[in-house]
């Protein structure tokens, strides 16, 4: 799924609710309701596997609240008409960020000059000790 068209999905099925928002705006901070909370339902996800609601509820558990919605709250800006097409961003990143499989690791040994380096040290290590050694008895 496009990330564009997964924005317009979580926009349609996404409830919005609004707050005081604390930080700059002067006296308009404290009249006007910018900060942004958005709840998306994981049950409206229907383009989700079984496989996918699963991992989407492992790896944001921390977002998911009781009712079963992944929350996410915004107040970047002074602007509640801004601070909800940031949650919807928000959203759409955090939901194709959790369902992208993580690569393999590749394998790979110490390269030439560390394992050189690493002799050096042991060398110089041994020579320290010898010189610590008392002198045999002729």
């Amino acid at each position: 799924m496009t990330p564009h068209a997964l924005s317009e999905l979580i926009r349609e099925r996404c409830q919005f609710s609004y707050a005081r928002s604390g930080g700059p705006g002067g006296q308009n901070v404290n009249k006007v309701a910018t900060k942004v909370i958005a709840h998306l339902p994981l049950s409206s996800l229907s383009f989700l596997t079984e496989e996918g609601r699963g991992i989407l509820e492992l790896r944001l558990a921390n977002r998911i609240n009781a009712q079963g919605e992944i929350v996410v709250s915004v107040q970047d800006t002074r602007e509640q008409a801004r601070n909800r097409e940031i949650a919807v961003e928000r959203l759409s990143e955090l939901i194709s960020m959790s369902l992208r499989k993580p690569r393999k690791r590749v394998k790979t040994g110490p390269s030439r000059a560390a394992r050189e380096a690493r002799l050096r040290g042991k060398k110089l290590r041994s020579s320290v000790k010898q010189g610590r050694r008392p002198l045999p008895d002729d």
